[in-house]
Order: structure tokens, then sequence, then C-alpha cells
């Protein structure tokens, strides 16, 4: 069975950013499927997706790291230069294992699919 999975490292502290909202939506209608914050080790507690709730289609991650760097009280613009960071990828195989981190500071940040 399939599943998705993510975790947020906080590249300028160089730690797991612990405590970040983390929106699952699905693209195009914009139909948010869950919401899960981070654990300490920068991971949600469980998959986003699988099992049946697994399917091929079009997904957005929203990544709160506005509101994450705000309560670490990081220095930032107002309003800040990353808000909400989206990312929008595919599932093509709803048996596989998509996982999809990132890595941020309040300037910058990276994604790719992991394993």
């Amino acid at each position: 069975m399939g599943k998705l999975t993510t975790h947020v490292l906080d590249t300028a502290a160089g730690i797991p950013a612990a405590g970040m909202l983390v929106r699952l939506l699905k693209a195009g209608a914009r139909e948010t499927i869950c919401e899960a914050r981070t654990n300490a080790d920068g991971r949600c507690d469980g998959p986003l997706l699988e099992g049946g709730a697994m399917v091929q289609g079009k997904y957005v991650l929203a990544f709160s790291v506005g509101d994450y760097f705000r309560a670490k009280r990081v220095d930032t613009a107002d309003p800040p230069f990353l808000d909400v960071v989206e990312v929008a990828f595919g599932i093509a195989d709803a048996n596989g294992h998509y996982h999809v981190p990132l890595l941020v500071s309040p300037w910058a940040y990276s994604t790719y699919r992991g394993s």
C-alpha cells in the first residue's frame, strides 16, 4: 500500500522544524484533505495519505513557515518573505511511497522526492 509522508528541517537553525502546520490539499479544487503539525523530529506523526485515500492525482502541500518563524521569534520582515510555502506535486503510483521533505529558512526553501 502506498503512502505520503513529509518532514521539515529548519536550515537556518540546523534543527527539525517542530510545531509547523502542514496542510494537504487536492490541487485544482483546493480542498483541504488533512492538516497536521510536525513533531519534535520535524515529521508528522503519521502518513498524510495511505491505503484507500492514496489515489493518483495532483496535490499541494502547504507549509506555514511564516507562522513557524514568528513563533521562534526569528527577525523577519513584515510581511515575511516566505509565509506559506506550497509544493505542488503529482502522485502517479498509488502504491508508491511519496516522501516530500521541505528544507526551509526565512529566505529560501528546497524540496525533493525522498524515500
